[in-house]
């Protein structure tokens, strides 16, 4: 009877004590979405959030978003805005870099603002270039942003317009990702991108960036540089629309790279990768089945 008593007073008390949830296992990919034009997000794997030449273009429009590190090229507004875009610029951990600087009388002048520091655990540099082929005397000065997560090297070009020299490949040094502008006019054409990812070699993933979509076609659009591809056996994958590229930087490289392609996100798919669940699948099957019922 004493045995009875004191195993339901012991179940008892275990049913009183709340469950604890396991800890939440630390992700150790990079994540990496694209929001049009040459605006990334890359998010570490302790969740550092870093994002790279903002704009506010009305067809790729997203919610706000929150980051740590903004990054950018230069001083075009398709790729330096941050007010309307991020959500916390006015905090006080936050911070924001660009590649150029004004200088001069009444900073009328643009040099290259080297910078080299570390905010968590992201590791970010620049690299000098220029917007053009003619040595910036046409639309001016450039940044390269090389960042170190994890072991993972990501280079963003800016809207970089020639070949790289000997010394700029050598400060880029061993890259595992390139995100490249491709849609020429005011940058690089599909054909000199390819020339020059070839240059950089990396050891994962090309990036193509900077180029017209089916909602902002003001520049040349990806066909050019992707046929390249095609024509030198580079093989071409496909992040499926509103999704993250998830990056182990543990894991094994490719013999060779790839090249990535990307849809915008749109708004409200701009903080955590969205998984559609196979019951969610089902719904969407009904509800489209349920509209072209109506429509005959």
């Amino acid at each position: 009877m004493r045995t009875c008593l004191s195993l339901a007073l012991t179940a008892a008390v275990l049913a009183a004590c709340p469950v604890l949830a396991a800890p939440a296992e630390e992700t150790r990919d990079v994540k990496i979405a694209w929001h049009g034009q040459s605006f990334f997000q890359v998010i570490s794997p302790k969740g550092t959030r870093v994002v790279l030449d903002p704009h506010n273009i009305e067809q790729y429009r997203i919610t706000p978003i929150k980051a740590d590190l903004v990054l950018m090229s230069h001083f075009h507004n398709d790729h330096n805005q941050i007010e309307g875009v991020i959500e916390n610029y006015k905090d006080k951990d936050f911070k924001s870099h660009n590649a150029l600087k004004k200088t001069g009388p009444n900073n009328t002048s643009t040099d290259w603002n080297l910078i080299d520091e570390k905010v968590n655990d992201v590791h970010f540099y620049s690299v000098a270039t220029y917007h053009d082929n003619d040595k910036g005397l046409t639309r001016g000065k450039n940044g390269i942003w090389v960042l170190e997560i994890d072991g993972l090297r990501i280079a963003h070009l800016g809207d970089l317009g020639h070949k790289l020299t000997k010394e700029q490949l050598k400060k880029l040094g061993k890259v595992d990702v390139i995100m490249i502008p491709v849609g020429g006019v005011y940058t690089l054409n599909g054909l000199t991108a390819f020339e020059v990812a070839q240059q950089i070699n990396p050891t994962r993933y090309v990036m193509p960036m900077h180029y017209g979509t089916r909602v902002f076609d003001d520049l040349l659009t990806e066909k050019a540089f992707v046929d390249e591809c095609k024509e030198n056996d580079v093989s071409i994958e496909t992040v499926k629309p509103r999704q993250w590229l998830k990056i182990d930087p543990k894991s094994e490289a490719p013999k060779k790279w790839s090249v990535v392609l990307m849809d915008h996100m749109g708004p409200g798919m701009n903080e955590i990768p969205i998984k559609v669940k196979d019951k969610d699948k089902d719904k969407e099957k009904d509800k489209d089945k349920d509209d072209k019922d109506k429509d005959k």
